[in-house]
């Protein structure tokens, strides 16, 4: 099959997804979504995009596997320390003025990330008056997320990831081992809200302090990547904080003026006032 014909099958299955399922990944960079759906193709078992679209279209059960793939879920607890020690050190003294605060973790896949701030927060003092919103597009992601349950076998990697971020505790505290998993405290999402939320079609979540939304901007083409970041802008309070990915930047956004750089090596933003 010719590139330009594979390109228009890819270009109808993302159509009849959204049409029929109201998921949007018409604006994703279309080299990354590609990828994963010629994954999708080969390990599903379809001869063809068309035959995907067909069986999108017709059987319900295609949705939740597709979606598997298209949404991206390779995470790890405290992924990349410097980023979790910045805010221990920068922005969490800030954060302490506030007499209640408001986290969103948007995209948070399958809950690493937000394990990983609710813990940091509960280590500040912080945990009693935070509330953590964790978002996402693929249901099964947000089902792993509310059950905090990881394979055992990564635990040494997220301690020492854990240790480098400057932690005040052992992240053995926080989880009890059984059968292979480490199933973590239900306490750490005591104040947390899940929620199904899409960066590309939804609105404003709410007043936030800190928008954490890593290692997701990659895979969106420059006008998603700047809608994005424009409801991250309207979502922060005043002089609120963004971070994001190692790969990540707001400098050729529309909106980099509503930022200032906090603390640039990590991609940690300040809401500038006005």
């Amino acid at each position: 099959m010719t590139g330009s014909l594979e390109d228009l099958e890819i270009g109808l299955l993302l159509e009849a997804l959204y049409q029929r399922y109201h998921y949007d990944f018409r604006p994703y960079a279309r080299a990354s979504i590609k990828r994963r759906l010629v994954q999708a193709r080969s390990q599903l078992g379809f001869a063809s995009f068309s035959a995907m679209q067909e069986s999108l279209l017709h059987d319900e059960q295609t949705l939740p596997r597709l979606l598997n793939y298209l949404t991206v879920q390779v995470s790890e607890m405290f992924r990349d320390p410097a980023y979790y020690k910045a805010l221990r050190e920068r922005v969490i003294p800030h954060l302490r003025t506030y007499p209640s605060l408001k986290v969103w973790v948007a995209g948070c896949s399958n809950g690493e990330e937000l394990y990983s701030l609710s813990i940091l927060f509960r280590e500040e003092g912080l945990g009693a008056r935070t509330i953590f919103y964790a978002t996402d597009i693929n249901p099964d992601a947000l089902r792993a997320a509310q059950a905090g349950i990881y394979p055992l076998d990564q635990m040494q990697k997220y301690t020492a990831n854990h240790q480098k971020s400057g932690a005040r505790s052992s992240l053995s505290d926080y989880y009890t081992a059984d059968y292979g998993h480490a199933v973590f405290d239900k306490t750490l999402r005591s104040q947390v809200v899940f929620s199904d939320h899409s960066l590309v079609t939804d609105a404003v979540f709410a007043e936030m302090h800190l928008i954490s939304c890593r290692n997701v901007l990659i895979y969106f083409d420059r006008e998603l990547q700047d809608r994005a970041i424009g409801l991250f802008r309207d979502s922060l309070a005043r002089k609120g904080f963004l971070g994001l990915g190692s790969k990540e930047s707001l400098r050729f956004s529309r909106h980099a003026a509503a930022f200032a750089n906090f603390n640039t090596p990590e991609k940690i933003y300040q809401k500038v006032e006005g």
